[in-house]
């Protein structure tokens, strides 16, 4: 059996692990992801970026190549449970106010070129079949592939994952109520109740026979069809693992969009449930969780994906910092201090959007909470409040010791002008250092900062609220001051205490 070492093995090649090779990879860590699949799923499911998603790939200079492949879709609000009233991003200040929309896989390709290209491995149809931690690392094991030691292992490999069951880590939560079906599908005809473009989610679904569905078009005959059916409790011989039969997908294309609607062929189908569960420690010693490793929800809002990428974005330079002998006490532990707080409070939205979202007709009390929900959702304040929650835009992490309102917080990506001509703020956070962005000449001359942390002086025409501000690797604040003494005794503490040791 072929033996290999590296720093850190990400068990799944799918968003999560892939954004978290090309952090570790970008920080100079040797990086294997292990992927048990032989070839990458082109499959659409997971397709939306959400805005703080979009902003913190920006930071990289990965959205770039993504918004070349995306797929049309024009200024369209995400939503809340599938509501009629789309959710304007506007008044949060960002360059990015709608979901982006294009397949996973295509996600999946740019992170693994760019991962890649900085020296991360991918190795596929590597199944893994054991983990053995120990206090100075963990051995991964995997059906026809390699006996890897490693430093740390990330399980990345879905809501099924092989590392947490092998470690024997419980996943509390709450069955399934349902099982639906997601295929990539393409039709011969359409009748005229079929989606002619894609629009708010709302313009996109429709209940008949019993169905509830979903068609949104991909281009030329192509379509992401989602549906479930009412009485799927009567058919228990249907599990999550039956496969899905073209004649089934034709039976429900048929009932929800008439006869005139005719599959011409499946290019991929699978079921998936609204069953939520997380794990009550993202970390267990030299094994961490991330993504739907770590929590699964109903499929509502567009979250899955956007909620792993920034589990990725938060653990990566911890992890980096940690690896290189220069973490701050704690500081690996604050990944699942910020990250389990934030997924419960998406498995606490999506459960409350999966009652508001129940299709069925026949339920009067259902429609009266919907129409009520409805209208609270025109008025401009509950509108921003759910837009910041499902965009991930009023997303804020408590940073222990720092006072300053902007600690925690994203900063709008504000214009600068640097002693190297104009630049966005994104456009610092390239080579995944921290920055410490003095806006008010307060930084004082000499200053000496630790490797990995770029002092750049710049002006602003925008208000940023601070001074001078200290940023994280992933773009968030995570100390800032108001005049000169404060920076003058208090940034190089905070560079020690939230960043480098």
């Amino acid at each position: 059996m072929e033996s290999i070492e590296t720093e850190v093995v990400i068990v799944g090649a799918g968003p999560t692990g892939l954004t978290l090779a090309y952090e570790l990879a970008l920080a100079g860590v040797e990086t294997l992801v292990l992927e048990k699949l032989p070839e990458r799923l082109q499959q659409v499911k997971g397709g939306a970026i959400q805005p703080r998603t979009a902003e913190m790939l920006e930071l990289r200079g990965l959205l770039e190549p993504m918004l070349r492949r995306a797929m049309p879709r024009g200024p369209v609000g995400g939503h809340f449970a599938m509501l009629p009233v789309p959710l304007d991003c506007r008044p949060w200040d960002t360059r990015y106010p709608s979901p982006i929309s294009l397949p996973q896989w295509e996600i999946e390709e740019v992170l693994e070129e760019r991962a890649t290209a900085l020296g991360a491995r991918v190795r596929r149809g590597a199944a893994v079949t054991s983990v053995e931690a120990d206090a100075d690392g963990v051995t991964v094991t995997a059906h026809d592939g390699p006996r890897v030691r490693a430093r740390y292992v990330v399980a990345c490999d879905g809501g099924h994952s092989a590392v947490r069951k092998e470690l024997g880590m419980p996943f509390p939560g709450r069955s399934g109520t349902y099982l639906a079906v997601l295929a990539d599908v393409r039709l011969s005809s359409v009748s005229e109740l079929v989606p002619r473009e894609q629009g708010h989610i709302s313009t996109l679904t429709r209940q008949a026979n019993d169905y509830w569905a979903m068609l949104v078009p991909l281009g030329d005959d192509r379509y992401r069809l989602t549906y479930g059916y009412y009485g799927s409790e009567d058919r228990p011989e249907v599990t999550r693992d039956t496969p899905v039969g073209d004649d089934e997908i034709a039976a429900a294309l048929r009932a929800v969009y008439g006869e005139g609607t005719v599959l011409g062929g499946v290019d991929n189908s699978s079921r998936f449930s609204d069953a939520t569960r997380q794990v009550e420690r993202y970390r267990a010693g030299r094994v961490l969780f991330a993504g739907d490793a770590a929590h699964i929800h109903p499929p509502l809002g567009g979250q899955g994906l956007n909620l792993g990428v920034q589990d990725a974005f938060n653990l990566g330079w911890k992890l980096a910092a940690t690896l290189h002998g220069r973490a701050p006490a704690g500081l690996l532990d604050s990944y699942h201090a910020e990250r389990h707080p934030v997924a419960a409070g998406v498995l606490h939205h999506t459960s409350a959007q999966r009652v508001l979202a129940d299709p069925r007709p026949d339920n009067e009390d259902m429609t009266a909470l919907r129409e009520i929900v409805t209208d609270l959702l025109r008025l401009p304040d509950t509108n921003r409040h759910l837009a910041g929650l499902m965009s991930g835009l009023a997303l804020g992490y408590e940073i222990p010791g720092a006072r300053h309102p902007l600690a925690g917080q994203r900063v709008p990506d504000a214009e600068l002008v640097t002693a190297s001509g104009p630049a966005r703020l994104s456009s610092l956070f390239g080579p995944g250092h921290a920055v410490l962005l003095d806006v008010g000449g307060l930084v004082p001359d000499g200053v000496r900062l630790p490797e990995r942390v770029d002092l750049v002086p710049a002006k602003s025409t925008a208000d940023l609220g601070a001074g001078a501000l200290l940023f994280r690797p992933d773009g968030y604040v995570c100390w800032a001051a108001d005049d000169a003494a404060a920076c003058r005794e208090g940034v190089l503490p905070a560079i020690a205490a939230h960043l480098v040791a």
